[in-house]
């Protein structure tokens, strides 16, 4: 379980392919302090498990699943990650309940500097449109956002300075894949009124 509050931009050491998946390598300097060896990490919004943790980088397997369904088949050497540990009982929960499942692949539109802010803009897969709401949570990359506004193809999200500078939004390009995780209470919801009926 994560709360979607980046705790550092790593940077991919490696990627190396192969038929059965891949084996991804983080480097990092925040996150490795006190993690070992199955501790589950957050990696742009993917719950992965830790491995070969060192001092300044850790590995992990990543399955052809995984890449089928989130964007980390398009990471290459040197890309910029969000990364968060799992929470503690003593960790503060100052974003959202996050699972680190992502429930599908947006597309990255747009971010527009308004001051110090910026309003970015994320395209959706329509089947995700029953679990957004306006002024409700969403992650994106990892991220813990609100919703700021909504269509029925793209919502918009206001971030402030201090989210931008932690995070890899603003390494982001246009029509660039990015993960979302939909709140699960909203799912956990949906699937009771379905057996009430």
């Amino acid at each position: 379980m994560f709360t979607g509050i980046v705790e550092e931009l790593g940077k991919v050491a490696a990627l190396e392919k192969h038929e059965a998946g891949a084996r991804l390598t983080i480097s990092a300097q925040l996150v490795t302090e006190d993690i070992s060896n199955g501790d589950s990490i957050a990696v742009n919004g993917v719950c992965l498990t830790a491995l070969d943790v060192t001092p300044n980088k850790f590995a992990a397997d990543v399955s052809p699943e995984t890449f089928d369904r989130t964007s980390l088949g398009d990471l290459r050497s040197g890309s910029p990650v969000n990364l968060e540990r799992a929470v503690t009982s003593a960790t503060r929960l100052g974003g959202h309940l996050v699972q680190g499942h992502v429930d599908g692949r947006g597309i990255f539109l747009s971010a527009v500097a308004a001051g110090d802010f910026y309003r970015v803009s994320i395209g959706y897969p329509t089947h995700l449109g029953r679990y957004l709401v306006e002024k409700g949570s969403v992650t994106v990359e990892g991220i813990s956002l609100t919703i700021a506004a909504l269509t029925n193809d793209q919502f918009d999200i206001a971030v402030i300075p201090k989210t931008w500078e932690m995070t890899n939004l603003p390494h982001l390009k246009p029509d660039d894949l990015v993960n979302l995780e939909v709140d699960v209470i909203a799912k956990y919801v949906e699937r009771l009124l379905q057996y009430r009926k």
